[in-house]
C-alpha cells in the first residue's frame, strides 16, 4: 500500500484541473436528471453512478495498490464519510425529479457556509463574528432560492437541504481524514459502500434502458463521478484549497447551460439573485479562511 501523495506547488495546473472537475460534477447532475426524465428509478440511477465509479476505481488502483486499496486506517470515519456522500447523492437525484438543475446546484453552493458552522464543534475551529454574519447572509440567499413564502416553493427543496447537510458532512470527514487515507482508499470505499448498500434497492425497482442513448448515459454517469473526483483530488494536491475553492461557483454557469440546452428550462430571477447572495457570502468566508491561514 502506498503512502498519501505529497502536495505540489502547481497552482495553474491545479486551478485548471478543478475547473475541469466542476464540469464533470455538472455532468453527473445533468445525467441524473436526464435518466429521471427517461423513466429510470432514482435508486437505480444512484447505484449506476457509484457502481460505475467502483469499477473504474478497481481498474485504476488494483494493479498499483493490490488489496491495499481496500485498507483503511480509520474504517469507522471512512464509513461515515462514504455514507454521507451517497446519501447526499440519493437526496440530490431525488430532488432533480422535481426541480431545475440550477436550483439544486445553487442551494448546494451554501456548502461552505454549513461547513463553517459544522467545523466549530467537529474540528474545533474558532469562527469570528464577521464569518457568523456571512453565514447568516448566505442562508438568506438560500431562502431567496427556496422561497418558502411564495408559489415557487416545492417540497422537494427539503431534499436539497438534506443534500446540503450530507454533502457538508462528507467534506468535514474528508478534512478529518486528510493525510490519514490514500486516494485509493477514499475512492474504493466511497463507491464500494454505496454500491453494496444500494444494490438491493436498485434491483427491486430495476428498469432496463430502452434506447442506446439511455444505455450510454447509464454507463457514463459513473465515469463522470470517477473522473470528477479524481480531478478534484489532484487539484487539491496541486493548489491550496483557498485558491481553488471559488471555482466551484462556476458550476452555476454550466448548470444554466445544461438546463437551457438539454431541458429547455431557464433559471428564474430568484435563483440568480439567491445564487449571487450565496456566492458573495461564500467568497467572503473563503477570503477570511485565506487570511486566517496566512497569519
Amino acid at each position: 500500500m502506498s503512502d498519501p501523495a505529497p502536495k505540489e506547488n502547481r497552482v495553474v495546473a491545479g486551478v485548471l484541473t478543478m475547473a475541469l472537475a466542476v464540469v464533470f460534477f455538472t455532468c453527473i447532475d445533468t445525467s441524473a436528471k436526464w435518466l429521471n426524465v427517461a423513466g429510470i428509478p432514482v435508486f437505480q440511477i444512484v447505484f449506476c453512478r457509484y457502481f460505475g465509479h467502483f469499477i473504474y476505481s478497481l481498474f485504476m488502483y488494483l494493479p498499483r495498490e493490490g488489496l491495499g486499496a481496500f485498507h483503511s486506517n480509520a474504517p469507522w470515519k471512512q464509513t461515515l464519510r462514504s455514507c454521507a456522500l451517497f446519501l447526499a447523492t440519493l437526496l440530490n437525484f431525488q430532488a432533480l425529479k422535481f426541480l431545475p438543475i440550477t436550483v439544486t446546484i445553487t442551494i448546494s453552493f451554501a456548502g461552505p457556509i454549513v461547513i463553517t458552522l459544522m467545523a466549530i464543534p467537529i474540528l474545533g475551529e474558532k469562527v469570528g463574528i464577521r464569518r457568523i454574519v456571512a453565514v447568516c447572509v448566505g442562508f438568506l440567499g438560500v431562502l431567496v432560492v427556496i422561497q418558502p413564502w411564495g408559489a415557487e416553493f416545492h417540497p422537494a427543496m427539503f431534499l436539497c437541504l438534506g443534500t446540503l447537510l450530507m454533502g457538508s458532512t462528507y467534506f468535514i470527514m474528508t478534512r478529518l481524514l486528510a493525510g490519514i487515507e490514500t486516494d485509493a482508499t477514499h475512492h474504493v470505499w466511497s463507491s464500494g459502500i454505496a454500491s453494496a448498500a444500494l444494490l438491493p434497492f436498485a434491483m427491486n425497482v430495476w428498469v432496463w434502458p430502452e434506447t442506446g442513448l439511455t444505455w450510454l448515459v447509464v454507463c457514463l454517469i459513473g465515469a463522470f463521478g470517477f473522473i470528477g473526483h479524481i480531478a478534484s483530488t489532484i487539484a487539491h494536491r496541486w493548489a491550496d484549497a483557498s485558491i481553488i475553492a471559488p471555482l466551484t461557483y462556476s458550476q452555476v454557469f454550466w448548470a444554466s447551460l445544461a438546463g437551457i440546452v438539454i431541458f429547455d428550462t431557464y433559471p428564474t430571477i430568484w435563483t440568480l439573485l439567491g445564487a449571487a447572495i450565496i456566492i458573495a457570502s461564500g467568497l467572503y468566508i473563503w477570503q477570511r479562511e485565506k487570511q486566517k491561514s496566512a497569519e
